[in-house]
């Protein structure tokens, strides 16, 4: 059966275009190389565009053609979902070319690889921290930037996972029984995140610790810890008396009284 005419012309000039792009990957001429990976970045070819680039890069370096070079170099890594290396040569090209006028988006755009590496809160937040770094790093040099808002947005959701990873960490304190380290870690929770959406339920998961650790302490300790339960209590009460969790609250609390009772009017051996 004999092809169609146009599917046998695709085909020779599919093979002619594959056969021209290994002679040139296999040569040293860097200046055919640079036209074509150039060309095949503008297309959408990444990955044939990455080859060619990962041999020329070096003998561009500080000739007139190495900052476009070095900026589609670093693109070529994000737009290939390679955050790691895209992060690292955004980097070195906005260090090595401050004046640019791609230094902007470089620096926005080694930022966000950043944050795309950032893993859910429950793993270790290296990356995280980094990408608050970089993307704080970028609203400072661009105060003006158009991309303000979207670093903020990202800042933002950042914050809010290293907020989740804290609190997520002083609940599980809480569930193993750890009361001691429950409080300290709903204490630091709360003096560092005063704006956070979780502080209700830390002012709650303090108070719940305190009365768990009290009640569950040797006899001599029992009254001094109620009493510092019903203190957290008060606190919780002062901000969020007219919350969901204001009558569990309560009624912890009702049963202090009664302990804290029970125990004043126990004779004294």
């Amino acid at each position: 059966m004999r092809l169609p005419l146009f599917i046998i012309l695709s085909l020779t000039i599919l093979l002619s275009s594959c056969g021209e792009y290994q002679r040139v990957l296999r040569k040293d001429d860097m200046g055919k190389k640079y036209a074509m990976a150039d060309s095949l970045y503008k297309i959408g070819k990444y990955r044939k565009s990455l080859k060619l680039m990962e041999q020329i890069v070096p003998s561009y370096r500080g000739k007139p053609q190495g900052e476009k070079l070095m900026f589609i170099y670093s693109n070529t890594y994000y737009n290939l979902e390679d955050y790691y290396l895209a992060g690292y040569q955004f980097e070195r090209f906005t260090q090595a070319y401050p004046q640019s006028d791609s230094a902007e988006v470089a620096s926005f755009k080694g930022a966000k690889s950043f944050y795309q590496l950032s893993p859910r809160y429950s793993l270790d937040q290296k990356d995280t921290y980094k990408a608050l770094e970089k993307l704080q790093e970028f609203i400072n040099r661009y105060p003006n930037s158009y991309k303000r808002t979207e670093a903020n947005t990202l800042v933002a959701e950042l914050q809010e996972k290293l907020e989740t990873k804290e609190y997520e960490t002083a609940k599980q304190y809480l569930h193993v029984e750890d009361y001691k380290a429950a409080i300290g870690a709903f204490d630091n929770f709360i003096t560092d995140n005063p704006g956070s959406h979780y502080r209700k339920d830390a002012f709650y998961g303090r108070f719940v610790a305190a009365y768990k650790l009290a009640i569950n302490s040797i006899p001599s300790l029992v009254q001094e810890r109620l009493i510092t339960a019903k203190g957290y209590y008060n606190n919780f009460m002062k901000y969020y008396k007219d919350t969901e969790l204001a009558q569990d609250a309560t009624e912890i609390s009702q049963d202090i009284e009664r302990r804290t009772v029970t125990t004043e009017t126990e004779p004294t051996s």
